[in-house]
């Protein structure tokens, strides 16, 4: 479980820390940097996936020219905060709930040699040239852990690699599998990382794509909702999941929905149907989009493979409000019996007003302050009054009416800013 992600001069934040629960709630007005936060763990994810930083900066293209990986938004020039020659991402990883699991695998692996901590960060310098002559480089990366030991790999550690044109990006794997003198023993502390990064996914449903057939063995929810017959069709071949499953849907909609139906065509792939009492079937082509949004959360959540966190930007779309309540009921009670994180940003008021005490200490709020491009990131809960106000007249009334901002603006303005 990632616990914190610190965002040192990226994009438009000077120096900030996103502390993170099971179910982080982020609020922000329009381009206060919610999406720039996503940015950052899209960066980490790439780390995990074992891209190089050329990679991870402007993008990979697969075959036929099928984009493998996106490139991080916006230009590359821009990654960096306005005026600074370098940036930097820190994560603290708490690994206590997959413990056991992961020295398993390591044992499996061949590559245990000492316990996995309960604790390791992860932290990276980028140096990014603004008149592009040097391009990006690795400026230093360090691995540490609560067992004390840490490990540190200062700049000047890879060679660049140099483009045709004379740019210089760094084309060598951000999280290496050997630091000079310390062999094998790093081995389980590089594995946590690299699981952790690589098991964050980014949930963004297309109703159009999650209405498409798709085939059996298919069991990985896409991050823009592909697949999803099959996933769902996997997690009703087991009938308590199934049960579960169908539940959720009949309280979303006034269907009486008794279960589902996956009929094949001629090509051999699966299509979805929600079969309602009485034996009448309504296709995913009539489905509502916000119901197979609703859909692509359950199937994420409670499908086969499910990812260690899912970021999704706008939760609440498609879903009417007196609806809202089920969305956070799925997500509170799945991220705590699981483990699973859920980070979601949000502009919704009702759903903001709806959250349980634990989410609501771990929702934040991020601000862009006034005459600045700067922008903090502070807890909801940490707002002066905030708990109190919630209780006397609601967290989205609070949201709706701009308090948070105008709060922090007063409270967290001039020095605060920088």
């Amino acid at each position: 479980m990632i616990t914190s992600v610190r965002l040192k001069n990226f994009k438009n934040f000077a120096d900030e820390t996103l502390r993170l629960g099971p179910f982080t709630v982020i609020v922000g007005a329009n381009a206060s940097g919610k999406s720039n936060v996503r940015d950052a763990f899209r960066f980490l994810h790439g780390i995990g996936r074992g891209y190089t930083l050329a990679d991870i900066v402007g993008g990979i293209s697969g075959a036929g020219g099928r984009a493998e990986w996106e490139p991080i938004r916006g230009a590359a020039n821009e990654i960096a905060r306005v005026g600074e020659s370098e940036f930097a991402l820190e994560a603290m990883i708490d690994t206590s709930s997959r413990k056991a699991e992961t020295e398993e695998r390591l044992r499996l692996k061949g590559l245990q040699t000492t316990p996995v901590p309960t604790e390791v960060n992860y932290a990276i310098r980028v140096g990014c040239d603004a008149a592009r002559e040097k391009g990006f480089s690795i400026k230093g990366v360090s691995l540490g852990a609560d067992t004390g030991h840490s490990w540190e790999r200062p700049e000047g550690w890879l060679e660049p690699w140099r483009q045709a044109d004379g740019t210089i990006l760094e084309n060598q794997d951000l999280l290496p599998d050997m630091f000079p003198g310390y062999g094998r023993e790093l081995s389980s502390l590089r594995y946590t990382i690299a699981s952790t990064f690589r098991g964050i996914r980014f949930l963004d449903p297309v109703p159009n794509l999650m209405r498409q057939p798709s085939s059996l063995g298919q069991i990985v929810l896409g991050d823009k909702g592909e697949n999803l017959p099959s996933v769902l069709h996997t997690i009703c071949a087991n009938k308590t999941r199934g049960a579960i499953l169908t539940e959720w849907i009949r309280e979303l909609t006034p269907m009486d929905i008794a279960g589902f139906g996956f009929p094949s065509d001629p090509s051999g792939r699966i299509h979805l149907m929600m079969v309602e009492e009485g034996g009448r079937e309504v296709s995913a082509y009539s489905a509502s989009d916000g119901t197979l949004r609703f859909l692509a959360m359950l199937a994420a959540l409670l499908g086969p493979v499910p990812a260690s966190l899912y970021f999704i930007e706008e939760i609440d779309t498609g879903l009417h409000p007196s609806r809202l309540h089920l969305l956070l009921d799925l997500i509170e009670t799945q991220t705590a019996e699981t483990g699973i994180q859920v980070v979601a940003t949000t502009h919704s008021p009702t759903l903001l007003s709806m959250m349980s005490d634990r989410t609501f200490e771990d929702a934040c709020v991020v601000c862009r302050l006034p005459d600045t491009t700067d922008a903090v990131i502070r807890p909801v809960s940490e707002i002066p009054k905030a708990a109190k106000l919630r209780k006397s007249q609601g967290l989205g009334r609070l949201l709706a009416s701009g308090w948070m901002e105008d709060v922090l603006a007063f409270t967290e303005g001039g020095e605060g800013s920088g």
